[in-house]
């Protein structure tokens, strides 16, 4: 399987809801790299790398809305190329 990096912004009320912890669950449950840190604009940006299919699944996890508490209004993504390879999936701060 060909490993991927995809950079996702998560826009809507996902601050302040558990999104990032939630969000780090699903990660690891799917087995993908990376981090997911809140931005000052109000939204989540989230990077994600291992299995094609694995992003895929957290991103349409993402999409679908998240945790029960969040409100997703729309989630953009680009293909990433991170500078330095991921161990664990993060919160940052």
């Amino acid at each position: 399987m060909s490993q991927v990096c995809v950079m996702a912004w998560v826009h809507g009320r996902v601050q302040g809801v558990g999104f990032r912890y939630s969000t780090q669950h699903e990660a690891q449950r799917l087995n993908v790299k990376g981090y997911a840190r809140n931005l000052d604009d109000g939204s989540v940006e989230v990077l994600a790398c291992g299995e094609a299919d694995s992003v895929d699944a957290l991103v349409s996890w993402l999409k679908a809305g998240g945790p029960r508490s969040a409100q997703v209004d729309k989630v953009l993504t680009e293909p990433h190329q991170p500078s330095k390879e991921m161990s664990n999936f993060s919160i940052r701060y």
